[in-house]
């Protein structure tokens, strides 16, 4: 009897023991997803080509940013379109915007704007005085046509990432 609850308690310190690695790795990610700022592509579609003729299907954009940490404010300090080609169509921010903690805002293509066409992009820059989750920055597209629709979203992907 006292040898089986021996077994038990090594059994239990061993079963503790193995939660610290992966403790060591929650923190590491939680890390690896704090930031002070980043430049970030976002892909976005005026158009998907659709049938057996390749008709453009024209979709309306919107670029969301939303603030994910509930204690700090992050800047947006740029948000350019930019078209098939490469070529920047428009920046969006005259002035830096300031997303207060679990804020956000948005930029919108009309339906009708096909100015960007089907590899259109966003760069967007933000950056904070302290080290904050990371934004999600993400492209959202939806066209409805006949009785048809099409929705979709595109997540942005971090291009350059603040060393500070």
């Amino acid at each position: 009897m006292c040898r089986a609850r021996s077994v038990i308690k090594t059994m239990a310190v061993l079963a503790v023991l193995m939660l610290f690695p992966q403790a060591s790795h929650a923190q590491m990610d939680l890390e690896k997803s704090l930031s002070r700022g980043e430049t970030v592509y976002v892909s976005i579609y005026s158009n998907v080509h659709a049938g057996p003729k390749a008709k453009p299907f024209l979709l309306a954009a919107m670029l969301s940013i939303r603030n994910v940490d509930p204690g700090n404010a992050i800047t947006i300090t740029r948000a350019d379109y930019y078209d098939s080609d490469g070529r920047m169509i428009e920046g969006y921010l005259k002035t830096p915007i300031t997303l207060k903690p679990l804020a956000s805002t948005y930029v919108f293509i009309k339906e009708r704007d096909t100015r960007g066409g089907p590899g259109a992009s966003f760069l967007v820059n933000w950056r904070s005085d302290k080290w904050v989750n990371q934004p999600i920055i993400e492209g959202v597209m939806l066209g409805l046509s006949s009785g048809q629709g099409v929705s979709f979203i595109c997540p942005g992907r971090i291009l350059v990432k603040d060393r500070k």
